[in-house]
């Protein structure tokens, strides 16, 4: 029996998906949420609905009993990532669960200065104390998601261009369902115990690469600016975007430009037994109608 965690988010839903088009039954799977209601696309496909809450742990003690692999999909709460995560953990060595899969983060630099600490901290020690609970684990270091770059370059980059202050570093971006598919071969296939996979493209681009192949696509020129790291946390304030966010699309933009997701281990292409969809291919499938 599998079970899924933040199954009605985007890589918990697109991951079941994978695991039925496999050949799981639905009546194998088991799906974590919050709410019900927002599962039923879940429950048209016979998936196990659960209800479960990572700050409930008599509700994730019980929703695991008789789960044999336990994909914890890491938790979107920044604050308080580290106290669900413990919970689960704890949670799911108490009922016994024989193998928990984690997906974790692409990094270089685990200390404080990192400028993605706020999220690499929480993942760091969530991997710590799944190794210390002796539950046989398998660990995904997922790089960033292509499915990100639309968010970060914002809804008029056709008429405004790109502005973040990323260099020309290169990182190994890769889509979301990609890493999801991998995940899933992991969940149906054998020997992955004890393992850490770096789930990153083959291929590594910078955004202003990224930028020419979306003028590419597009068939007209789109501008990119790298500023300072202070003009363009000057500017995005201005410009009235919340200020979590400009941290948060500040603290990424310098970890790119640090080289924090540029790798060139071959874990996803060996995972998915083909090479990841690349930059230029996701850009296509996104900004072609826009043309």
């Amino acid at each position: 029996m599998i079970l899924v965690t933040g199954a009605t988010g985007h890589f918990g839903k697109s991951t079941i998906d994978f695991l039925l088009k496999k050949g799981i039954s639905s009546t194998n799977i088991v799906a974590l949420v919050r709410d019900e209601a927002k599962a039923g696309d879940l429950k048209a496909k016979g998936i196990i609905i659960i209800t479960g809450d990572y700050h409930n742990y008599d509700s994730l003690t019980k929703a695991f009993q008789g789960i044999d692999k336990l994909l914890l999909v890491s938790s979107s709460d920044v604050v308080d990532r580290t106290g669900q995560h413990r919970n689960v953990v704890s949670a799911a060595k108490e009922a016994g669960v024989k193998h928990i899969l984690y997906t974790s983060t692409e990094r270089k630099n685990e200390t404080a200065s990192s400028p993605i600490h706020f999220v690499t901290g929480s993942h760091i020690e969530t991997e710590d104390m799944i190794k210390a609970s002796g539950i046989p684990y398998t660990i995904f270091r997922n790089n960033l998601y292509l499915d990100m770059v639309p968010i970060f370059f914002g809804q008029q980059v056709l008429e405004k261009g790109v502005f973040l202050p990323t260099g020309e570093t290169r990182a190994a971006f890769a889509t979301r369902d990609d890493m999801a598919e991998a995940t899933a071969n992991v969940l149906i296939g054998t020997g992955h115990e004890n393992k850490e996979y770096a789930i990153s493209n083959t291929e590594n681009v910078s955004i202003p690469e990224i930028v020419r192949s979306l003028s590419e696509v597009v068939g007209e020129a789109i501008s990119y600016v790298s500023p300072t790291p202070e003009l363009f946390v000057e500017t995005m304030l201005k410009a009235g975007v919340p200020e979590q966010f400009v941290g948060m699309f500040a603290g990424f933009s310098e970890a790119i430009r640090q080289g924090e997701f540029e790798t060139f281990k071959t874990d996803l292409e060996s995972l998915l037994g083909r090479k990841p969809v690349s930059a230029k291919e996701f850009l296509t499938g996104v900004y072609a109608a826009k043309k």
